[in-house]
């Protein structure tokens, strides 16, 4: 019991960095999908590529999030756990419920944009 003790205070600070190494993982992805966005909707980009509808732009952007919404939610779930108070439990329970319905509806938007693109490749309606 003694030697718990002793680490306690140790497992506190590899949580507290852990929990800033997720946080900036979140906010690295958030970034990366803004620039990704924008190199997408810029128009020397739109006429080196084939031009992508917006959705794919929103969709890219959403994956983006998703993604930073899992980083947020692995440090979350280490601040409640090294200390569990109601606010932490509420802002896990909050960012378990936006990640779920966000990755809900983005896989059914991906999944139909995909079946769009397929169908106008088979029509030839890409160049």
């Amino acid at each position: 019991m003694e030697l718990l003790e002793h680490l306690e205070p140790g497992l506190q600070v590899l949580a507290g960095w852990l929990r800033f190494v997720l946080e900036t993982l979140s906010v690295l992805c958030v970034l990366t999908g803004l620039v990704s966005v924008l190199r997408m909707a810029t128009p020397p980009t739109l006429l080196r590529r084939r031009h992508r509808p917006t959705t794919g732009v929103r969709l890219t952007f959403g994956s983006w999030l998703s993604m930073a919404l899992e980083f947020q939610l692995g440090a979350d779930i280490v601040a409640t756990t090294t200390a569990p108070t109601g606010q932490n439990l509420i802002q896990l329970a909050a960012v378990a419920v936006i990640r779920t319905f966000l990755n809900v509806f983005l896989a059914r938007e991906i999944e139909s944009e995909q079946k769009m693109e397929a169908e106008l490749q088979r029509a030839g309606a890409y160049e």
